[in-house]
């Protein structure tokens, strides 16, 4: 999955890339989100279109225990925060490197208990987590069923592509008006001067249909739409496309943006309440707080205007009011001011358009989402 020289010199993923394969039951669309601390907010930008995830974990001694973190939060917790704020509920966990162990039953056990444990505090349950062990580099486990005689000992269960098969099939709302944000806005001989991906969350959308681009406001055609990389003339809530438009100048489509149907424009904003969840920090929050806010594909500086109350996390009630500050794995209803207008919708009006994240100094310091729209254009 990694194709450029870079990330193959580094051994890192830097870009999210997208790859199609076929099972008995699914055509799945790979969406391969960064690991590397450097690159969170990349694999932010891939993540929130994913159905399911697979989240892989090197199962080598030292590895995995740096992956969890010693001192504060690693990145395999913080992927793993990450992809339940998403909305994401089925979960494979491809433990790898089960070769580097001699496929020892002992060290799986451990990685499945420590990580289950954290993943049940993150709100997974234990029935939507599968877990497969697995050697990327010896191709033990992956399409086909366990053949290595020390696996086969003591394990019985599914291979990885029968896993992603197992997977219950999500839910495409087809029937409301088109939402898509974009993702990235591309270059392609094929798609036109315009070109932008995406994926289609609600509606649909067909060539030569006129569509908003916001926040910008403008109209545009769609001229050309690309699906697993081959032409088609329409595409519905669920499909990863690229697609080109015309009557539009190129700098008015930006990443991070959305194209709704012309009749129901998305909300623009500045100003935002939320439902947050502190994670695991070290620091304070306190108004005045200067963050990064995510939110779809957006990226946007953003502060912290007002802390509304403190909630019980049991009951979801307001516990106290006005607090001068929040700690890790406090739950509270904030006001932030934006300093950008972003596209957005209520969590309870569209779920992909309502998630948001906050990050600071190359950390995400709480998860949430939008309860209320405080301003809009």
């Amino acid at each position: 999955m990694d194709e450029s020289t870079d990330e193959r010199e580094r051994g890192i993923t830097m870009t999210v890339a997208v790859a199609y394969f076929d099972t008995e039951k699914y055509r799945v669309v790979l969406v391969d989100s960064l690991g590397h601390k450097d690159f969170v907010p990349n694999m932010i930008s891939g993540a929130t279109q994913a159905d399911a995830a697979v989240l892989v974990v090197d199962v080598y001694r030292g590895s995995f225990e740096a992956g969890m973190g010693v001192n504060g939060i690693g990145q395999t917790k913080e992927h793993s925060q990450h992809i339940r704020s998403f909305g994401v509920e089925n979960l494979i966990v491809a433990v790898n490197k089960m070769d580097l162990v001699g496929y020892s039953k002992e060290r799986f056990s451990f990685v499945q208990l420590q990580l289950g444990i954290f993943l049940r505090s993150c709100g997974y349950k234990d029935c939507s987590i599968t877990w497969v062990p697995l050697s990327a580099m010896a191709n033990e486990n992956l399409v086909t069923a366990a053949s290595d005689s020390r696996l086969l000992s003591w394990y019985n269960g599914n291979c990885l592509l029968k896993a992603i098969d197992s997977l219950p099939p999500p839910h495409r709302d087809v029937s409301r008006p088109l939402h898509l944000p974009i993702c990235d806005v591309i270059a392609s001989h094929t798609l036109g001067q315009v070109a932008v991906c995406g994926k289609v969350e609600t509606g649909g959308i067909r060539t030569g249909s006129k569509v908003l681009v916001m926040p910008s406001g403008d109209l545009a055609t769609v001229r050309t739409i690309e699906r697993d990389s081959s032409s088609c003339n329409l595409a519905r809530a669920g499909d990863n496309i690229a697609f080109g438009l015309q009557g539009i100048e190129p700098g008015h489509v930006v990443s991070g943006g959305v194209l709704c149907h012309p009749d129901f424009p998305v909300p623009v904003v500045s100003s935002l309440e939320l439902k947050i969840l502190v994670l695991e920090i070290t620091m304070l929050i306190l108004v005045g707080l200067q963050f990064e806010l995510h939110i779809h594909h957006a990226r946007v500086s953003a502060s912290l205007v007002k802390i509304l109350s403190l909630l019980d996390q049991k009951t979801g009630k307001a516990s106290k009011k006005r607090p001068r500050l929040l700690t890790t794995r406090q739950a509270a209803i904030v006001e932030v001011k934006l300093d950008k207008e972003v596209c957005v919708e209520e969590f309870s009006t569209l779920k992909a358009l309502g998630r948001v994240f906050l990050r600071s100094q190359g950390n995400t310091i709480a998860v949430g989402i939008v309860t209320r729209k405080l301003d809009q254009a």
